[in-house]
């Protein structure tokens, strides 16, 4: 197994640069998870670390190897794609030989990487099925299991779980995380569901126009973003945004005057901010508090509700605050009964909120538990 390392890498076709100089260090053994909008660049990254594209510029090294100009068999990586890629004529069993008899490795061994593969991902009795013969989650563990038996220094993972319905994703998903533990191999993971991401990686690569926002592990993302971006891609449903302006700047907290919520104090860095400057409040939709009695929190605001959505386990409300027209979405814990026009009042927790600066959408920095400054990502 082995670590990566991408340095200034950029791809440009034509006039249009598609990526725009990602650096990322990865973790020999680490999972990591590229996310991102479409066209963000996180498929091309991860083409280009198989080889199957061409940088424009920049270093890729696998280990200590620049592998920057090396063909894809060269680079000891091994591809899972989003469409299985199974030979439909050959069995499970001939599936996973292939690769291996192309290199002329001893039969024995073929045996031996062949059964260990099958019993890592419980394919023994398919062994000898053909590709029609399985279900979904089936050939994706054959074409997994086809990964397994190079034994390669670096598993990528191209929205591997995107063909599966919802139940096979979950199954998957725990599936790939045990085999990465069992393992103890390096693994890259595309994907546009944030869910696998946050529950999948040790650390996440956010992307967007080419560009790496920021890269960090899944808790740190949702509680600490880099900029409004971060915030509002991690999370689902995505952060509540507030436009509003800077009305105080202390040595620990900011003050911003937000329509609905009055002044709100956030505790932040205040060095980060001036008097009169454009802000946005961020709040995640589970940090609005029902309003308990004789509470005294440092804001309560009065949300009148257009319509909601049960899922029995927890209710998703949406409406607006009454004084700011900007859409809101509010998270229950359980079922809630909301109908519409329904009034209900939310306390604030200072502590739970989120600054942004109004024009370069960059966090104010933020305190953690212990008191210790979270300063933003520089651009």
């Amino acid at each position: 197994m082995a670590g990566l390392a991408l340095q200034g890498v950029v791809k440009q076709f034509g006039a249009q640069t598609i990526l725009h100089g990602i650096d990322l260090a990865v973790e020999d053994g680490e999972f990591v998870v590229l996310v991102g909008p479409s066209g963000c660049g996180k498929s091309t990254l991860l083409r280009i670390i198989a080889g199957l594209e061409a940088t424009s510029g920049g270093q890729i090294l696998i280990g200590e190897e620049d592998v920057t100009r090396l063909q894809p068999g060269d680079r000891g990586i091994a591809m899972v794609f989003q469409s299985y890629a199974l030979y439909p004529h050959m069995t499970v069993r001939k599936n996973l030989s292939f690769g291996l008899e192309n290199l002329s490795l001893d039969k024995q061994v073929i045996d031996a990487k062949v059964a260990e593969a099958a019993r890592m991902l419980a394919i023994e009795p398919l062994l000898d099925r053909h590709p029609k013969q399985l279900s979904g989650g089936q050939r994706q563990r054959v074409a997994i299991g086809r990964a397994i038996v190079r034994d390669p220094k670096i598993f990528l993972f191209d929205e591997p779980l995107s063909n599966l319905d919802a139940a096979l994703r979950v199954q998957t998903r725990g599936e790939i995380s045990r085999l990465h533990k069992r393992l103890g191999a390096t693994m890259i993971y595309v994907t546009h569901d944030q869910i696998e991401a946050m529950t999948m990686a040790d650390r996440i690569a956010v992307l967007n126009g080419g560009r790496l926002e920021q890269f960090g592990a899944p808790l740190e993302l949702f509680e600490f973003p880099a900029n409004k971006f971060v915030a509002g891609f991690i999370g689902s449903p995505q952060m509540n945004f507030y436009e509003g302006s800077v009305r105080a700047v202390e040595a620990e907290k900011v003050s911003v005057h937000v329509e609905g919520f009055g002044l709100v104090s956030v505790p932040v860095d205040g060095s980060t901010g001036n008097l009169g400057d454009k802000v946005t409040l961020g709040i995640r939709p589970n940090h609005f508090h029902l309003r308990p009695q004789g509470y005294d929190g440092h804001s309560v605001v009065r949300f009148r509700a257009n319509y909601a959505e049960s899922v029995g386990t927890e209710t998703y409300v949406y409406g607006t605050i009454d004084g700011n027209d900007t859409a809101t979405v509010v998270h229950l814990p359980d079922h809630v009964p909301v109908a519409e026009n329904d009034v209900i009042e939310f306390g604030i927790e200072p502590a739970c909120l989120h600054l942004f600066h109004g024009e370069s959408g960059q966090s104010f920095a933020r305190r953690r538990s212990d008191g210790s400054v979270i300063a933003p990502r520089k651009k």
